[in-house]
């Protein structure tokens, strides 16, 4: 069975998350995808290290689905290395500031010299075009300036979310606006460039309150983890542990009324909305608490499921590598990797076709890895290529 985009080639200059999991994306739906890196390793093949090596756990999950190559596009030789791959490639990923793209000769208008129809996606902090576009960021600094982090933790301490939500999301909107331009392309015949940024990513998820606070200026401030516009919404700790609990709309609260047994609270007016609920949750939020602290987590999410009531429990990391859910799924895939002690848990495609499903074909590369085999493609051979090692080009 093909896959989506079998026959497409991605050269991948990314950098961290946001680039090179959208090309990893594109790997897994089927594309060639050639992870180009210096000599030394890029930086994100040194997070998190698991591997003997010193290779880390994001290079494992972001990289798999591509071989690899070591190059430096900033040496004359390199630059011409890097014409020959555009020419024979459909998508350029790059998240680089401009002038490096420049240096490198990965901007556009070079590029479309190699390629007319070459597709360049590129991701930054800020997007360009504002004041703040040269500036370096991050996924934290995305989300402190999003509103994500006021809200997030307390009025008195603003909380960043662990895992890097922003990173993950920019990666998915340019992995789709990337497909979105190569079927353009296969329309008209016409390349483009895709840009995604931090920043927007997290303006895009935070826009509800955004557009709240615009309209009627609620000034929320953070409240941990309960909820300002239901209830109750919040987590709640068990007789063994914790769970939480999402009751948003009349339905779901009719149905948690019912599961305690008092039909007061639906005839009361302080909660005869979501709004009016999240406004005075602190009567129920005490009541659930009483409910689950008498409780064991198994027990509530056995009533709590049987009364249809969105709940889950809190797992550690390795009580949700555990869960008996997430293993039947296989929503994470045992991929091994040289220098491990065992395979790692891989996410797999995070979007399942029925008839062209995607997936993980193969680990992340070693260090220069496919190198040769690359080079070879483009009419560089044996000694050519040894005269390009001795030369610090690749």
């Amino acid at each position: 069975m093909g896959q989506v985009l079998e026959g497409i080639r991605v050269l991948d200059f990314g950098r961290y998350i946001a680039g090179p999991y959208c090309a990893c994306l594109l790997g897994d739906m089927g594309a060639d995808v050639i992870r180009v890196e210096k000599s030394s390793g890029s930086e994100d093949r040194w997070v998190t290290p698991v591997a003997e090596g010193g290779e880390g756990s994001l290079f494992m999950q972001v990289n798999r689905n591509k071989r690899g190559i070591t190059l430096n596009p900033r040496s004359d030789e390199g630059r011409e290395i890097v014409r020959k791959l555009v020419a024979m490639s459909d998508v350029v990923v790059a998240n680089l500031p401009p002038q490096t793209l420049e240096s490198m000769g990965l901007d556009y208008p070079t590029l479309c010299e190699s390629k007319p129809d070459i597709i360049l996606t590129t991701v930054s902090a800020y997007g360009h075009g504002g004041p703040w576009s040269q500036r370096v960021g991050f996924d934290g600094v995305a989300q402190a300036m999003s509103g994500a982090m006021h809200m997030t933790g307390h009025e008195d301490e603003p909380m960043r979310l662990y895992y890097p939500w922003v990173d993950f999301t920019t990666a998915m909107l340019t992995a789709y606006g990337t497909m979105a331009a190569i079927l353009e392309r296969q329309k008209t015949g016409r390349g483009q460039q895709v840009e995604g940024s931090l920043l927007m990513s997290a303006l895009t998820v935070g826009n509800t309150t955004l557009i709240e606070q615009s309209v009627i200026e609620a000034d929320r401030v953070g409240t941990g983890n309960r909820a300002q516009t239901a209830a109750p919404s919040d987590c709640f700790r068990t007789a063994d542990g914790w769970v939480l609990v999402a009751v948003v709309g009349h339905p779901l609260f009719k149905r948690w009324a019912d599961l305690m047994g008092e039909s007061h609270w639906l005839d009361d007016p302080r909660f005869k909305d979501d709004l009016a609920r999240g406004n005075n949750s602190d009567d129920i939020s005490e009541r659930m608490s009483r409910w689950c602290e008498s409780r064991t987590t198994d027990e509530c999410l056995s009533e709590l499921g049987e009364a249809r009531i969105p709940a889950g429990p809190v797992l550690s990391p390795q009580e949700a590598l555990d869960h008996e859910h997430i293993q039947a799924m296989r929503f994470m895939l045992p991929v091994d990797y040289p220098g491990l002690p065992r395979p790692a848990p891989v996410a797999d495609m995070p979007v399942r076709l029925s008839e062209t499903p995607g997936g993980i074909r193969h680990r992340a590369p070693v260090l220069g890895e496919h190198t040769e085999e690359v080079l070879a493609e483009i009419g560089y051979d044996d000694e050519a290529v040894a005269g390009l090692r001795e030369g610090g080009v690749v």
